[in-house]
């Protein structure tokens, strides 16, 4: 059950509900104008095996990432599929951004007997239903300007105190509105602090609690969470190793930069 801490901060788990069914995808909204988001939302999509229906993506940048091996319904090893976007195809692995253009039509050809996730988050929120539209032929040619996605091994470690993050879909990749990123937070509890934007978390893997104010609780893999701009949080890693999460924040900045309580 999702749970409300001080300011409008959320925290919920990927599977709470009933997921929408369209063919051989599965959506669970998670976070939106719908739970009290101003323009992001965040939604997880598993991909049974198969060709997806086409998704066509409104008048905002969508942002996906494939979870990487060892989460719950994440890719296994060796296992791939292909995003078809706008009629050109791309190989597509775990632990990948992929950065969807306003107004482009993408699906996903999953030839493995395992369900694949990928987190999408929306920025604007267009505050509506998923949109599909006839399904597009996937062909063996890619667009010859550089490919709409990043893989998280390809991206060098920033470090900020004892912290480190990887930026992964940004203007260097197309999407001059958002930013998404992939964190690591060792044991403990940083300083409170706030951001002059709104972000949405996933819990990649580890434990720990969120902090939002005075109010907190508990989160663990696959945990849901909406930050509203300039609400104090911080984020307490509970356990005895890593804590990753993947972060997206909307408008565009830069990880590193925070603002104590």
């Amino acid at each position: 059950m999702a749970v409300a801490l001080e300011g409008g901060c959320r925290v919920s788990g990927m599977r709470e509900g009933e997921p929408i069914v369209e063919g051989t995808l599965r959506i669970w909204n998670r976070i939106g104008r719908a739970t009290g988001a101003q323009a992001i939302s965040l939604r997880m999509m598993e991909f049974v095996a198969g060709v997806s229906p086409t998704i066509c993506n409104d008048d905002c940048d969508e942002i996906l990432y494939l979870l990487e091996r060892g989460h719950p319904a994440r890719m296994n090893e060796g296992q791939s599929a292909t995003i078809l976007i706008d009629g050109h195809s791309y190989d597509i692995g775990p632990d990948t951004g992929i950065y969807i253009r306003p107004n482009e039509a993408y699906a996903i050809d999953n030839p493995g007997h395992d369900s694949i996730v990928i987190i999408s988050s929306q920025c604007p929120d267009p505050d509506h239903a998923s949109r599909f539209v006839e399904p597009v032929t996937f062909s063996d040619s890619s667009r010859s300007d550089r490919p709409p996605l990043v893989r998280l091994a390809d991206r060098t470690a920033q470090p900020t105190a004892d912290r480190w993050y990887r930026v992964l879909v940004d203007e260097e990749i197309g999407s001059t509105r958002v930013t998404q990123f992939v964190g690591s937070i060792p044991p403990g509890r940083a300083p409170d602090h706030f951001h002059h934007y709104e972000e949405v978390l996933f819990i990649l893997k580890g434990a720990g609690r969120m902090w939002a104010g005075e109010t907190n609780t508990q989160i663990a893999e696959g945990s849901c969470i909406y930050l509203p701009k300039g609400q104090v949080h911080c984020v307490e890693n509970t356990g005895e190793g890593e804590l990753r999460l993947l972060g997206v924040f909307y408008p565009a900045g830069s990880p590193s930069v925070r603002y104590d309580a």
